[in-house]
C-alpha cells in the first residue's frame, strides 16, 4: 500500500475518516483485511507459553484475560481502563519496553508500571524465558530470524553506547514476532491475488 500508504492514514479520529474518503478504487471496492491479533499468536507459538496458548485455544479475549490475571479478577469483571492497561503491557512488553516507558503510555509512575510487567512475567513465564533466549541468541550470532527463516542482522548489539544497545536488544525481540506476522500477511496477499486471477 503505497502512494499513499492508506495504511497510515489516521482512521479513529473524524478527521481522519474524512481523509479517508477522499481516495477512490478504481473500481467498485477497497478490500481491508487483517488478522486477529497476530503478533501475539506468534508470540504464543513462538514462546511455547502454554498460558498464553490457552487463552487462545479457549478463544478468550487476549486483553481481557491478561487484565483478568493482572488485577487478579474474574474475566468479566474487568473494566475497559485495566483491558487498556493489560493491552499496553503486553505490547510493551513485545516491544522491549521499560517501567518507566510503559508508565509514560498509560500515564502511571515508572515503579508502578515495572510491577505490571513484573507480574506479567510471572504470569506468563515462558514469554520470559523466550524473550531472555531470543536476546542471549542474538548476541551469539549477530542476528535473528523469522519463522520463515528471513534473517536479520542487528549491528545495534555490538555498539560501544549502551542505548544503542538497548534498540538492538528491542530489536531482536521484536523482529521474530513483527517478522513473522509480516511474512505471513505477504504470503496471504500473494495467495489471495492469486486466488482473484484464478476467479
Amino acid at each position: 500500500s503505497v502512494e499513499p500508504n492508506l495504511q497510515n492514514i489516521p482512521a479513529r479520529d473524524e478527521l481522519g475518516k474524512l481523509v479517508r474518503k477522499a481516495f477512490l478504487p478504481e473500481n467498485k471496492y477497497f478490500m481491508s483485511c487483517d488478522y486477529s491479533q497476530i503478533e501475539l499468536r506468534i508470540l504464543a507459538h513462538i514462546s511455547k507459553c502454554e498460558e498464553l496458548q490457552q487463552a487462545f485455544i479457549n478463544g478468550e479475549d487476549i486483553h481481557s484475560r491478561v487484565a483478568a490475571d493482572i488485577f487478579g479478577k474474574d474475566i468479566k469483571d474487568v473494566t475497559k481502563d485495566e483491558r487498556r492497561i493489560a493491552k499496553s503491557v503486553i505490547f510493551g512488553i513485545v516491544y522491549g519496553i521499560s517501567g518507566f516507558g510503559l508508565g509514560e503510555n498509560i500515564g502511571i509512575a515508572p515503579k508502578e508500571a515495572k510491577k505490571f510487567i513484573d507480574k506479567y512475567y510471572e504470569l506468563y513465564p515462558g514469554v520470559k524465558k523466550y524473550m531472555d533466549m531470543i536476546v542471549k541468541s542474538a548476541y551469539d550470532s549477530g542476528s535473528v530470524r523469522t519463522l520463515f527463516n528471513r534473517r536479520r542482522e542487528i549491528d545495534e548489539l555490538f555498539s560501544s553506547n549502551f542505548m544503542v544497545r538497548q534498540r538492538g536488544e528491542r530489536i531482536a525481540l521484536n523482529t521474530p514476532i513483527q517478522g513473522t506476522g509480516a511474512d505471513i500477511l505477504k504470503k496471504a496477499m500473494g495467495e489471495i491475488d492469486k486466488a482473484f486471477e484464478a476467479n
